[in-house]
């Protein structure tokens, strides 16, 4: 086990995975005893764990935290990412969301003002997708301890199907329901004193109406994730890794808008690497995956694109790029922006 923490350990890369993987390898060792017992959860390390209820439906449990900078940004605001960010870890975890707690530390002598109007986005937010706030803490810190604002939370749905990202074999679709890196995009932006015009916004929103397609097609969907950290190719290099399978995406179907690849280019990073935090990234089997993009598109989904194909192979994602060649697509390594989420 390493010395010390970096930064890099806590962007959602490969350093991620490895760190939590090192330091709760005991627990982790005890998931096909608590399986048995209808327990998911570190085995396979999702947006959530679940827990199976005696009428056979799953409770599913999930926890982040958010430190995002700046508090307001085009599109969105600690508060209402607080939010999404727990609803939609739940939606694509196959269960409906049902409410939620959260734990918010503040910095001595904060604005008051910017307190309740980041809260009040949160609390709207929730109360807009019929989301339940049934609990929460409150801290004040001496200044300088913590950076202005954090807000943690926990939220728990009902899961009739998990969907746990252990299922995608050969054959299988990848789905993008839409644009990807528009909020990592927008918070380098801010972070950098890039200039951006007026289209350019965060992404943050609720996946509320992803719900009842998932529900639809049931165990066809064998994959589901909402690209965050590290975007769409940490989430495809995890799939593959878990599922020992190939991936092919086609760079040319993937959703990239104008102001995002230009924050990309002027920052040298890879939109593929950026999260997004209203998108949803599915693996499906091929049998509904034409059916499925159009209910997607019919449902508000209208950028929502078949992205690439699940191969043999041994857990490689690789890209093919606008002029036809194929090129392995890495997952994010080390810290490449300042914290997003």
């Amino acid at each position: 086990m390493k010395k010390n923490i970096t930064l890099a350990d806590g962007a959602g890369g490969p350093e991620t995975a490895q760190i939590v993987k090192e330091l709760f390898s005991k627990a982790i060792s005890m998931s096909s005893t608590w399986r048995s017992s209808g327990i998911i959860g570190l085995d396979v390390m999702d947006d959530s764990g679940f827990v199976q209820l005696p009428n056979g439906s799953y409770m599913a449990i999930t926890i982040d935290s958010f430190t995002v900078k700046p508090l307001f940004f085009k599109g969105g605001s600690i508060g209402k990412l607080a939010a999404d960010g727990t609803i939609n870890d739940l939606i694509v975890s196959g269960a409906r969301p049902l409410a939620i707690v959260d734990a918010i530390v503040v910095e001595e002598g904060m604005d008051m003002d910017l307190v309740k109007r980041a809260v009040d986005d949160f609390i709207d937010e929730a109360i807009g997708q019929n989301v339940a706030i049934v609990g929460g803490d409150f801290k004040v810190m001496p200044k300088g301890q913590v950076e202005g604002l954090v807000i943690a939370t926990a939220g728990i749905g009902i899961a009739k199907l998990p969907i746990t990202d252990e299922r995608i074999s050969h054959g299988d679709k990848i789905i993008l329901t839409g644009g990807i890196g528009e909020h990592g995009a927008v918070i380098a932006a801010h972070q950098f004193g890039l200039e951006l015009g007026g289209s350019a916004m965060s992404d943050s929103s609720p996946l509320t109406p992803l719900l009842p397609l998932l529900e639809k097609y049931g165990d066809l969907v064998h994959a589901a994730r909402d690209p965050t950290r590290g975007g769409i190719a940490m989430a495809l290099n995890e799939w593959a890794e878990v599922n020992g399978v190939r991936i092919i995406v086609n760079e040319q179907m993937i959703p990239v808008k104008d102001w995002v690849r230009g924050v990309s280019e002027v920052l040298g990073v890879d939109p593929l690497a950026l999260a997004s935090e209203g998108r949803a990234i599915l693996a499906v089997d091929s049998s509904i995956s034409e059916k499925l993009l159009k209910d997607l598109k019919d449902n508000g989904f209208t950028e929502a694109q078949i992205i690439g194909d699940v191969e043999k192979g041994n857990g490689e994602v690789l890209l093919r790029t606008r002029i036809g060649g194929l090129r392995v697509l890495e997952p994010p390594a080390g810290l490449m922006l300042p914290r997003i989420c």
